[in-house]
């Protein structure tokens, strides 16, 4: 055998070898049968039962396609939904603020989303917000509105890191579709209007997640990694009675636009992410 096919062999075992650990990170507005606003309090016992079920399945989903480890981040409302006590054995529990990284330098294989909401300003998107639903108006990436789903997959993209699957209502189906054509997708329901849905059962959802999870442990090394192009600007136009304060646009990278919007600019998304969470 020739050196060069005996190296791309050993490169491709190499690669084989390396643990598949994912980062799961997970919402509670894009679970199956939540649609008004009070079921998405983190003390609801009703979305804490159904969020754990929806992750577990998408966890048991990787494992069985090959996962080697599963983070999962509870990223609702300050963390306050998920409990060690119900999770799945053999996941682990991403619990508190986390940095402007999102542990994304722990080297993930893959990130997922479970539960997801759309952007903000989407019609027909339940609860649909970009980080915050009340101090929040919009959220612009390089003049693009964004939310949530395009900034994790935006910021997992610079380190390498593809998004390869998301479970949550159509439209946060179809947003992340734009960006991330060949993910493994799931939506448990359908927004006729901001707080109406057409939603499975809980049950059924749960086996969707869990065949669709398994099944995009697969696209490792066919999605590829979701990349915002440089200069970033992120601009956010926060609420009305979210006013800029005197200080802002005072520090490097930034820029005032009016009374309620600013723009943060970066080489880089994460940099310019960095600025937007360091104000």
């Amino acid at each position: 055998m020739s050196r060069t096919p005996l190296l791309l062999l050993l490169m491709a075992a190499g690669l084989s070898a390396q643990p598949k650990r994912i980062l799961m990170i997970t919402d509670g507005e894009g679970i199956a049968g939540i649609c008004r606003q009070e079921q998405v309090e983190p003390e609801n016992p009703e979305l804490r039962q159904m969020l754990a079920a929806e992750a577990n399945a998408a966890a048991e989903g990787f494992f069985q396609g090959g996962a080697d480890e599963v983070v999962i981040w509870d990223g609702h409302d300050g963390s306050r939904t998920l409990s060690a006590t119900n999770i799945h054995d053999r996941a682990r529990l991403l619990m508190g603020a986390v940095s402007h990284t999102g542990t994304l330098e722990r080297g993930y294989s893959a990130i997922a989303f479970v539960g997801q909401h759309a952007m903000a300003n989407v019609r027909k998107a339940i609860m649909g917000h970009s980080f915050s639903s009340l101090g929040i108006q919009n959220m612009k990436t390089n003049g693009t509105p964004v939310g949530e789903i395009g900034i994790w997959a935006g910021l997992a993209g610079e380190r390498g890191i593809p998004a390869i699957f998301l479970s949550g209502d159509q439209a946060a189906v179809d947003e992340m579709k734009v960006i991330v054509p060949n993910a493994e997708y799931v939506a448990v329901k359908e927004g006729l209007a901001r707080y109406t849905c057409l939603t499975v059962s809980s049950r059924r959802a749960q086996e969707m997640i869990r065949e669709g999870a398994r099944k995009s442990m697969a696209k490792l090394g066919q999605v590829k990694p979701h990349i915002v192009p440089g200069p970033v600007t992120i601009e956010v136009e926060y609420t009305t009675r979210n006013s800029l304060t005197a200080d802002h646009g005072t520090r490097e990278g930034t820029e005032v636009v009016d009374d309620r919007t600013i723009r943060y600019k970066g080489a880089t998304l994460a940099e310019a992410w960095k600025r937007y969470r360091g104000r």
